[in-house]
């Protein structure tokens, strides 16, 4: 299997490893792998190059692991990781798959193109609902990627992903 891996190259290789890496949740969020969020940025022959979501993430040290664990436990341990801050992770990087797990599981994704844009202060719409009546409570959610908001329609309090 080793050998097989090792002749693995270009498109191949990381079409595999994409592959592999759409089963890594992030630690903070579950619903969401680490390429629906847009944190693995290239595959190359040697190295996997990925981007933190903010250089002071806390779950960094946890995504790299559980990346190398993967990697490992299919035959590419050969792949180093190389973590690269600059360009700075946007939340155009989420997939519109990533965006539609977010939504099903209760937390409200940016919108597409916020980052460019200057959309950062639009009400989000609620997760549940879809209303998009809704308020920031607090800058500062269940992660420092998210901020606390409600709905103004149903009541509900939702986590919102903080654009950038």
């Amino acid at each position: 299997m080793k050998a097989a891996a090792h002749a693995e190259t270009g498109e191949a290789l990381k079409d595999r490893v994409l592959e592999i890496l759409s089963h890594v949740p992030d630690p903070e969020i579950p619903c969401v792998s680490v390429v629906d969020l847009g944190i693995v940025r290239d595959v190359r022959e040697d190295a996997l190059v990925i981007t933190p979501t903010y250089s002071g993430c806390p779950a960094t040290l946890a995504i790299a692991s559980a990346i190398r664990s993967a990697l490992d436990r299919a035959g590419l341990g050969r792949l180093r990781i190389e973590t690269v801050l600059s360009p700075a992770w946007t939340t155009d990087w989420i997939s519109e798959e990533g965006r539609e797990k977010l939504r099903a599981y209760g937390i409200a994704p940016p919108p597409h193109g916020a980052a460019r844009y200057s959309l950062r202060d639009a009400p989000a719409a609620c997760p549940r609902c879809g209303s998009p009546h809704t308020e920031e409570i607090s800058r500062f959610g269940s992660t420092p990627c998210k901020s606390l908001n409600r709905c103004l329609a149903c009541g509900e309090p939702f986590d919102r992903f903080k654009c950038h």
